[in-house]
């Protein structure tokens, strides 16, 4: 339950997608001069390094934002490129950003951040990644602390939900999660991120999340070759509720770039 270490697959496409997405939501939500509330279910360590073993091994981010960065896709300005920039400045070019750190990056001192990650390694490398922010980190079931911290002060804000999915109740559980926070929550952007997987696991998941008839809710989906032989991620999604103004064009110009791939 607690095996996955998303070092092995930091930087890759999916990381692509779900960050230039996360990334264009907060900017979007730093214009106003208030302040927000933003919370991660999942998070990971925070920190990664691309020239690690793991990484090498798999070679996801050689394909994946290494690529990415080679072809231009996020212009100097985009607010992913501001946040890998800063990354890069305190760690090395060969440093990536977990969402952790990219929203660290791209928020201000007025600003929570409240970060939930279980796996216990994992979690002493993101207390150490995060603490210049003055975030609060909590070794938690995720799903718990989201439950407990919403709605959150300031009311304005994000929650992140991006579980490894190695339990496959997951995919059954996360609909009637997602509900529960909503109601508690309804003035948050909520985001799930989901693989998309050759056996299809995920649609029934996605078909119930559609029929809750959420408001403002848009969904976002990218396909690519799988990384090795035998591997079953073939895309990857993102389901945000109260998703806003102006996303649409991000996920379309996200859209065509995968398509040239």
């Amino acid at each position: 339950m607690l095996s996955y270490q998303h070092i092995y697959h930091a930087g890759n496409l999916a990381d692509v997608q779900k960050h230039a997405l996360l990334a264009w939501v907060l900017d979007y939500l730093t214009r106003k001069d208030k302040p927000i509330t933003y919370l991660e279910s999942h998070s990971g360590r925070g920190l990664y390094q691309l020239d690690a073993a793991e990484a090498v091994r798999t070679g996801e981010a050689a394909v994946g934002i290494k690529r990415a960065q080679r072809e231009g896709w996020f212009p100097a300005d985009h607010p992913l490129s501001l946040a890998l920039a800063k990354v890069h400045e305190r760690h090395g070019e060969n440093s990536y950003a977990g969402s952790p750190l990219i929203a660290a990056n791209l928020l201000r001192d007025q600003d929570s951040l409240h970060f939930a990650e279980l796996h216990p390694q994992e979690y002493a490398a993101l207390s150490m990644t995060m603490s210049p922010f003055g975030a609060k980190e909590y070794k938690q079931d995720g799903y718990e602390l989201a439950q407990s911290l919403l709605p959150p002060t300031p009311r304005r804000g994000m929650l992140l939900i991006d579980p490894s999915y190695e339990v496959k109740a997951d995919y059954d559980r996360l609909p009637g999660v997602i509900s529960k926070l909503h109601r508690k929550w309804n003035v948050g952007v909520i985001a799930l991120w989901y693989p998309i997987l050759s056996d299809q696991r995920q649609a029934p998941m996605v078909a119930a999340l559609k029929a809750q008839g959420f408001p403002k809710a848009i969904r976002h989906e990218v396909r690519f070759a799988p990384a090795r032989e035998g591997h079953r991620m073939v895309g990857s999604g993102m389901f945000l509720l109260n998703a806003p103004f102006g996303i649409q064009d991000e996920m379309d110009r996200l859209s065509e770039l995968f398509k040239g791939l």
